[in-house]
């Protein structure tokens, strides 16, 4: 009897072990088939492979050697897997990650020389919605300013 519950004990402990690992390389396999897409509509910003781009929601502008745009993309992944694929994709295609904001959505701020890159990942249950925004930045630093100061000159109106 001793024998039996040991056996039992030590099975659930086993499948148990075996679940929780299977739990965590779900999700990890699931990031690691986040593959980027072969055709990029930009060719330095890659989105999921799987992804569709939304043509009504998306437009794009270049002349010469400024570019800007915003592409809409959806598509079925976990945010977080998605989010990690733009952490680990846009510094092969020179993007710096400057800061993230997580509230509800995702946003990641990437920048380079002469342009600076948004991409928002907003969920709906299983289905993602990604917001790449482009822009050029300004090429000119803008001037520091003074704080502003009221002026003993001008008066307050007080009304009667």
């Amino acid at each position: 009897m001793r024998a039996l519950m040991l056996f039992l004990v030590s099975s659930v402990f086993v499948l148990g072990l075996s679940g929780c690992a299977t739990m965590s390389g779900g999700a990890q396999s699931e990031y690691l088939a986040l593959e980027p897409s072969t055709m990029f509509r930009f060719e330095d910003i890659p989105h999921p492979a799987g992804f569709k781009l939304l043509t009504d929601k998306s437009f794009i502008l270049e002349s010469g050697d400024m570019r800007a745009g915003i592409l809409n993309y959806t598509g079925k992944a976990d945010p977080e897997s998605v989010v990690m694929f733009y952490k680990s994709q846009m510094p092969i295609y020179n993007w710096a990650l400057l800061n993230t904001l997580e509230y509800g959505e995702h946003m990641l701020n990437f920048e380079r020389q002469n342009e600076s890159c948004v991409v928002t990942v907003k969920s709906k249950g299983r289905r993602i919605n990604i917001t790449i925004s482009l822009a050029p930045k300004s090429p000119v630093p803008l001037p520091e300013k003074e704080p502003f100061q009221k002026e003993e000159s001008v008066k307050t109106y007080q009304g009667k």
